[in-house]
């Protein structure tokens, strides 16, 4: 089985974790950094056939969910193969997300069973439903039960991740072995992955950056990946050199944290690293020029949803030609730009993205409204992202549609107003938001963090806004905050702002 730049990949996950652990047993595949020993191909596989047979064993029927509250780690790694390997529905459970929703999604994802770990056991026993029952790692036999696995498609459902539910109740996005492998591989042929590469994990696993983007990636690329316990600026350079990564996937604010320290890699360390890459919210040109500047290494801006598992844009790696500001172009799935009536508009129009491909999801579980609505003609996923594409083919995304500020009945999209904000130095993270107003309907408003000892008053912000957007674009008030919330993958939660600022 090997990685075409033209074709997804064939076949299912179990295929592919047989593939790498007989092609290259003995090489290490996953490496953490809690002391805990690295996975090999070959012990990998060993363990998800076993914890597969267990999960076989307990009378969990195929397809069937099975919840997981794991942090990242060892377990977690090995019980997601084990459980993929199974032929059962991974579902991952945010932990950061609340009792509210995690209870909310433990019911409504139907699983029996919860694979629960040590530090989450508390907190699973406030919200677990009555029906569903722990697994703790100790529960797994050392040896292999005998039991005859369930056969597997690559239609077959594998994953169940529920969205953050900003807006409402959070949706279940099911995907299939199919889509999450196809996932994987348009981040490897936009990377250009190889066997010799090894990635770097600050994102947690039960977002889909984190568990697709790098742990598939690294499935049928056949190289492997460095699992952090969660991003810490003070370690990061420290990660890389010590694991001896070659790449990492991170998020803006990751970004914007990094370039705002007093932490620098090796010299070694950035000869090594060939890209970072940047995912889940728009990278303001200001951010990335003054990172890539500081640091001499490139940032590929790209951009993906869960429902695509991951990756649907992406920049060209160097050589290549890079757009700062743009997500960059298509690699394995078609995206265009559809108008309200949901025709295809062409270049320098704006309208909604719209991405057609392996890797899109099934559906929403148990919501065949919310599918049907997600879905235009022809299989076109909306994303619900505002932009255009222009005539090379790269595209730009202005907005959230749901995230639009109407003032006075124009429509401001507010990436360019925190592009404005991140341009002061001192601006660590930024996000402008809409205020009912009674003149208006809406008006525009600001919350930022700056970095420790900063001068910066919301005057001087103010001017810059101004002198940038216009008075009209400008927000109000700037809203100086010790952190902006963030969902699990460190994106802003814009829509909470109002909420949280009175």
């Amino acid at each position: 089985m090997k990685i075409s730049m033209e074709t997804p990949p064939q076949g299912t996950i179990r295929d592919w974790l047989d593939h790498q652990a007989a092609t290259q047993g003995e090489t290490e595949a996953f490496v953490f950094f809690d002391g805990q020993p690295a996975f090999r191909w070959g012990e990998l596989h060993t363990q998800a056939r076993r914890i597969a047979g267990h999960l076989t064993a307990l009378g969990i029927t195929k397809s069937e969910s099975v919840a997981m509250l794991l942090p990242n780690g060892r377990e977690s790694i090995s019980y997601l193969f084990g459980v993929l390997y199974g032929g059962f529905r991974a579902t991952v459970i945010n932990l950061v997300a609340g009792d509210d929703a995690i209870g909310y999604a433990l019911e409504h994802c139907d699983a029996r069973f919860a694979i629960v770990g040590a530090n989450q056991l508390e907190q699973f026993e406030k919200v677990k439903p009555a029906h569903i029952s722990e697994i703790t790692p100790g529960d797994i036999p050392s040896q292999h039960p005998d039991v005859q696995f369930f056969d597997l498609q690559a239609d077959n459902q594998a994953l169940l991740m529920y969205t953050s539910g900003t807006t409402g109740r959070p949706k279940g996005v099911v995907h299939t072995h199919a889509s999450l492998l196809a996932g994987g591989w348009t981040t490897a042929v936009a990377h250009a992955l190889e066997p010799h590469d090894r990635g770097l994990c600050v994102l947690p696993l039960y977002h889909i950056n984190g568990l697709c983007v790098t742990i598939m990636g690294t499935l049928v690329s056949g190289g492997s990946l460095a699992i952090a316990p969660k991003f810490s600026v003070g370690q990061f350079w420290k990660q890389c050199a010590q694991a001896a990564v070659t790449w990492y996937s991170v998020v803006p604010t990751i970004i914007s944290h990094l370039l705002h320290s007093d932490h620098d890699p090796t010299p070694e360390t950035r000869s090594r690293i060939r890209f970072g890459r940047s995912a889940s919210s728009a990278l303001a040109p200001d951010v990335q020029t003054a990172f890539e500047t500081r640091f001499g290494m490139p940032i590929i801006e790209t951009m993906g949803l869960t429902e695509t598992a991951a990756q649907i844009l992406s920049n060209p790696l160097p050589p290549g030609m890079r757009k700062i500001g743009s997500p960059g172009k298509a690699f394995g799935n078609e995206v265009c730009i559809l108008s309200p009536d949901l025709t295809s508009l062409p270049p320098n129009q704006q309208g909604e993205i719209a991405v057609r491909g392996p890797n899109v999801m099934a559906g929403y579980f148990k919501n065949p409204k919310a599918t049907a609505d997600t879905f235009a003609l022809d299989g076109w996923l909306r994303s619900g992202d505002l932009g255009h594409v222009d005539d090379d083919g790269y595209f730009f995304v202005t907005g959230r549609l749901k995230e639009l500020i109407i003032k006075g009945g124009e429509n401001i999209a507010p990436r360019e107003i925190d592009e404005a904000l991140y341009s002061h130095a001192d601006v660590i993270e930024a996000a402008a938001f809409a205020r009912p107003c009674e003149t208006y309907g809406e008006r525009v408003e600001a919350a930022v963090r700056v970095k420790q000892g900063s001068l910066l008053t919301a005057e001087a912000l103010g001017a810059i806004c101004v002198k940038k957007l216009g008075r009209f674009k400008s927000p109000e008030r700037d809203h100086f905050l010790a952190e902006l919330p963030q969902g699990p993958s460190g994106k802003i939660q814009r829509l909470r702002l109002a909420e949280l600022i009175s």
